[in-house]
């Protein structure tokens, strides 16, 4: 979602009013910039625009004197291959990433199980909710 010109403006004051520092207008930028980057799927991914505007982050980033903003530009430029491999592409590990969240999920609230054939079967059933069909409600008779 962009935001118009005259709502970002808006903002950008607001937030400069609210932090008299600039911290908090300086992630919004860097977030902005970091959005830049991801959006030139919308454009198939050119790696040339795609390093320029990863070039506009990190000259911000490094400019920056906020330490959270330094740590962000660490952690993309530690996984910027990827991510220039992913943005032509569409490709993620997302689903499995989701996965892996609900296994760990249902491991954290199944300590009850101790056999691990329970354990896999509460596993199962939670990642295969979705493609399981609902069953039909009942309708019940108030007689």
């Amino acid at each position: 979602m962009t935001i118009p010109p005259n709502k970002r403006s808006a903002l950008f004051e607001k937030l400069t009013a609210a932090d008299p520092h600039g911290d908090i207008a300086a992630a919004w930028i860097a977030k902005e910039l970091l959005r830049d980057v991801l959006r030139c799927t919308d454009r198939g991914g050119l790696r040339h625009e795609i390093r320029d505007r990863l070039y506009r982050f990190y000259t911000f980033c490094a400019a920056c004197r906020v330490p959270e903003i330094g740590k962000l530009a660490t952690t993309v430029s530690a996984w910027q291959e990827p991510m220039i491999l992913a943005i032509p592409t569409g490709l993620s590990n997302a689903r499995s990433e989701g996965y892996n969240r609900i296994v760990k999920h249902v491991g954290r609230i199944a300590f009850g199980f101790r056999t691990p054939e329970n354990q896999r079967r509460r596993v199962r059933w939670a990642c295969t909710r979705r493609s399981r069909r609902v069953a039909s409600s009942r309708r019940q008779c108030h007689c």
